[in-house]
């Protein structure tokens, strides 16, 4: 199982890395966020296999989403955009959760 983080972690970084380049700053952080919780939330309902959920979850999604880069890009735009983009990122974010879920529930 190491091993299946290990390898998820490096496609996930990988993955978030090009996309960053394609998609640079808060916008492409708000894209890695929204993208990595709708697939998070549709692998609950689709993937049944622990070691799939590891490379997935544990691996790819949590390299390719960041909270970290978040945090600090929202601290740098300001108050006014900040909270704009605070709300965009939690409002996006739970919304492509509660996508995913229904999704991967139909899937089942």
């Amino acid at each position: 199982v190491p091993v299946l983080v290990a390898l998820g972690g490096f496609l996930g970084a990988t993955a978030r890395y090009l996309l960053g380049t394609a998609v640079p700053g808060p916008r492409g952080t708000l894209l890695a966020n929204v993208l990595g919780s709708f697939v998070l939330a549709l692998s609950i309902g689709v993937v049944r296999s622990s070691r799939l959920r590891f490379f997935l979850a544990t691996g790819l999604l949590s390299s390719f989403t960041t909270y970290s880069t978040f945090a600090v890009e929202t601290t740098s735009l300001g108050p006014a955009l900040g909270a704009a983009n605070v709300a965009a990122t939690y409002a996006l974010g739970f919304a492509a959760a509660f996508l995913g879920l229904l999704v991967g529930r139909r899937w089942t």
